[in-house]
């Protein structure tokens, strides 16, 4: 399983990869094997190492029979999508041109295993610190009665991907001349999507 990506738009530096799946965590996770294809829209934890290793947790409802298939499933994908936006063929300064879509996503490859209760737990209180920090009066799992915790944790199945591939693909007009893709930017934000334009101007322009 791959994807297409052509060399304008391939993104290699494996930390700004990372960092954008730090700041786009809500993923789609799919996974095959012998119980067919399964899919889950999630929230993930990304964790590297000093050696650069990449590592990603997560957890699904217990019902939902992703958990099991995780555990045979050869190979699966972690997909994490970006800011996206239409791109008009009038904001290029020359043409003839054809209409086409600006966005960025990182496909995480890798092997899945389950997380033992322990794991589990560490998963959901990161998780809701996460997010709910900054918060006036953050919601915190040490504040639950354990007896409620336990029925909970029995109700999800935690597991941890070890990365074995990052694929980044940020086609953001670097095909285009350089002042067709300053056009496309500030049409862009004129238009509110500001963190498309905010993207493509970190870009370098390739031709």
């Amino acid at each position: 399983m791959t994807l297409y990506v052509p060399t304008a738009f391939r993104i290699d530096d494996r930390r700004a990869l990372v960092e954008f799946i730090e700041r786009h965590a809500f993923g789609t996770l799919v996974s095959s094997g012998p119980s067919g294809l399964h899919v889950s829209h999630i929230p993930f934890l990304v964790e590297q190492d000093p050696e650069g290793a990449v590592r990603l947790l997560g957890h699904v409802a217990r019902a939902n029979e992703h958990w099991r298939a995780l555990e045979d499933a050869e190979h699966v994908l972690a997909i994490f999508q970006g800011p996206h936006a239409y791109v008009s063929p009038t904001w290029y300064e020359a043409g003839p041109a054809v209409p086409t879509w600006n966005y960025a996503v990182v496909h995480a490859h890798g092997k899945a295993h389950p997380l033992d209760e322990a794991g589990l737990r560490g998963v959901v209180a990161r998780l809701s610190a996460k997010y709910e920090s900054g918060r006036p009066s953050p919601w915190r799992m040490e504040a639950l009665e354990e007896d409620y915790v336990a029925k909970m944790v029995k109700a999800i199945a935690g597991f941890a991907i070890e990365v074995e591939r990052l694929e980044g693909k940020f086609k953001l007009s670097q095909n285009r001349p350089a002042n067709d893709a300053r056009r496309v930017a500030d049409a862009l934000e004129a238009e509110g999507e500001t963190e498309v334009a905010a993207l493509m101007r970190a870009q370098p322009a390739r031709r």
